[in-house]
């Protein structure tokens, strides 16, 4: 018997856009997408994890950036772009910090004596570069919040023999309130300060690494960090902004070469300050 009043209306995905609905697809490099927003039509030429983008490239060779997720059209159907997979890499050889890599060594119980850096980011650099070597050598880095009560800082650690510490400080110049900050400890016996001479630990980052040749001079009065974002055309609003521009900045960097020698230089004092035996002067 014939139905006279059809199929069920309800049934299926009535709801549906005309399109479809957004697939998951991998931002491939040379993929070409359109946004959907503004009509973008362009191949994607980069995409960056850390910022959640990826960047187009239209045939009139004009890039524009755009965050990765839905939004998108690939061949006329919607797409919600993701990050491609990461592929795994053989263990290397040597480590981030050019020495040669132990293999299965386990890490050594952390000795008395310390490495102290001023800041979150600091510490995050140091373990990413000298990581591996810190821990064989059983030497934890640890931040201050900042250097402005180094003084009770020392004072609270008790450096003495077999406990000793290092610390290395942002903005070490003549007349700056790091230099000041270092002159009060610096007669302490078990106690090496020593600094590098950028305003913030991004700045040891060799700017080519980021695709600039330096790094932006930021006036006075204006937030150092929120300025360089600004300048980078990166979001800057927020503690989170500034979060995520870390991490950016931090994934450009994977071994000693990606960083100043004004930097690294004071590192492996420090390491060396902190590893060295101890001297019968010492004890």
């Amino acid at each position: 018997m014939a139905d006279r009043y059809g199929g069920d209306v309800l049934n299926g995905d009535w709801n549906a856009p005309k399109r479809g609905r957004s697939v998951d697809t991998a931002a491939e490099l040379g993929l070409v997408v359109e946004d959907a927003t503004t009509g973008f039509v362009g191949e994607i030429m980069r995409v960056d994890r850390d910022l959640h983008t990826v960047e187009l490239e239209d045939r009139r060779m004009k890039r524009k950036v755009f965050p990765l997720g839905p939004g998108f059209l690939l061949e006329g159907k919607p797409v919600n772009l993701q990050a491609p997979t990461r592929t795994s890499q053989a263990a290397p050889a040597r480590t981030a910090s050019g020495s040669r890599a132990v293999a299965n060594q386990r890490a050594r119980v952390a000795l008395p004596s310390r490495i102290f850096v001023e800041g979150r980011h600091d510490a995050e650099l140091v373990e990413k570069i000298w990581g591996d070597d810190l821990r064989v050598e059983g030497v934890a880095v640890e931040y201050m919040g900042g250097a402005d009560d180094l003084v009770s800082i020392v004072r609270e650690f008790s450096p003495g023999p077999g406990r000793k510490l290092g610390i290395l400080l942002d903005h070490m110049v003549p007349g700056s309130k790091e230099s000041r900050l270092a002159a009060e400890v610096s007669g302490e016996p078990h106690v090496l300060v020593v600094g590098h001479p950028y305003v913030d630990v991004w700045q040891s980052v060799k700017p080519e690494r980021l695709g600039v040749s330096d790094w932006p001079v930021i006036p006075r009065g204006t937030e150092w960090k929120k300025g360089v974002c600004e300048a980078f055309g990166w979001p800057h609003d927020d503690q989170a902004d500034i979060a995520r521009a870390w991490k950016h900045i931090l994934s450009k960097v994977n071994t000693w070469t990606d960083l100043a020698p004004e930097f690294l230089g004071r590192v492996e004092e420090l390491i060396d300050f902190v590893t060295a035996p101890e001297t019968s002067s010492e004890r």
